[in-house]
C-alpha cells in the first residue's frame, strides 16, 4: 500500500471557492492512484474575520494566536464549523466523498495546554488512528479541524501546522504543508529546494523566517525526525504539484530529517 499524503491546508485557499475546487480535484486524482489523502486544515484568516467584526483584538505569542476561553465558541465555529463545512462541500462538488471531523473526534490525540499566557491553545499528541483508518478503509477522504480538547469538557485552538503533524504521526504518513507562498523564501524571496536545519537556524536568527512560517518550518523538522521521513512545505496555488510529487518529482521546499 502507498504512503497516505496528509495535506495542511488554510490561509487564503478557505475563501477561494476555485482554489478548494482545483485541490480536491487533484485529490481525486491522487486516489485514483490509490494514494490515500487525509486533510487537515486551520483557518486563521477566518477567525481573524470573526473576532475582528465582533470587535476583539487579535494577540500572538511566538507565532501562535492567544486565545481566550470567552473566544473558543468564535474560533470552534470559524474552524470546526464553517471552514471544515466549506471543505467537505468543494470535496463533494468534484466527487470527492469526504467526511468532516476534528481533532476532538475518535480519541485521535491527547491535547494539553502550551502554557497560561495563550490560553486556550492546546499541543497534542497522538493516540489511535482507528478512526481514520475506518474512514479511509471506506474510500473516504478524512477532512480534520484543528479543534481539540482538555479531556475535562473545554474545546481548545491547536496550530493547523502541529495539528498536521500530529495525524501524519498518527498514521505514519508523508506530510505536505501548503501555504500561501511557494516554500521557504530566503532573503531575496527566492524559493529553498531543501532546507537543512542549519541554514533554518541561520534563517530564523537572521529573521527571514519568522512568525507562522517559523512554526510551520519547526513542525516540519521534529515532524521529519520523528517519522525518519521528508516533510514538504509547498503551495496550494498549484495542486498540479501534487500529482509531480506523486510521480516522483519535486515541489516546493523538501525538509528532510
Amino acid at each position: 500500500m502507498k504512503q497516505p499524503l496528509v495535506i495542511k491546508v488554510g490561509g487564503a485557499l478557505l475563501a477561494s471557492h476555485t482554489a478548494k475546487v482545483q485541490l480536491f480535484t487533484t485529490i481525486g486524482q491522487l486516489k485514483a492512484q490509490s494514494i490515500a489523502v487525509v486533510l487537515v486544515h486551520g483557518g486563521g484568516c477566518l477567525v481573524d474575520d470573526w473576532t475582528s467584526d465582533m470587535g476583539l483584538e487579535k494577540k500572538k505569542l511566538d507565532g501562535l494566536r492567544v486565545t481566550p476561553l470567552s473566544q473558543m465558541p468564535i474560533v470552534a465555529g470559524a474552524l470546526s464549523g464553517a471552514a471544515n463545512k466549506s471543505l467537505v462541500a468543494s470535496a463533494k462538488a468534484v466527487n470527492v466523498n469526504a467526511v468532516g471531523i476534528s481533532l476532538c473526534d475518535g480519541e485521535m490525540v491527547v491535547c494539553d495546554y502550551v502554557n497560561e499566557a495563550l490560553g486556550q491553545v492546546g499541543r497534542c499528541t497522538p493516540k489511535s488512528a482507528e478512526l481514520i483508518k475506518i474512514l479511509l478503509s471506506g474510500e473516504f477522504t478524512p477532512i480534520i479541524s484543528s479543534i481539540a480538547d482538555d479531556g475535562n469538557g473545554e474545546l481548545m485552538n491547536v496550530n493547523a501546522d502541529d495539528a498536521a503533524k500530529v495525524i501524519a504521526q498518527l498514521i505514519k504518513g508523508k506530510l505536505i504543508l501548503l501555504s500561501d507562498v511557494p516554500g521557504v523564501l530566503d532573503a531575496s524571496k527566492c524559493l529553498i529546494p531543501m532546507l537543512t536545519s542549519k541554514c533554518a537556524e541561520k534563517l530564523v536568527n537572521d529573521g527571514v523566517i519568522a512568525g507562522g512560517m517559523e512554526v510551520k518550518v519547526k513542525a516540519a523538522f521534529e515532524t521529519a525526525k520523528s517519522l525518519n521521513d521528508s516533510i514538504i512545505i509547498a503551495s496550494w496555488k498549484k495542486p498540479s504539484d501534487l500529482l509531480t510529487f506523486a510521480d516522483g518529482g519535486l515541489c516546493g521546499t523538501v525538509i528532510n530529517p
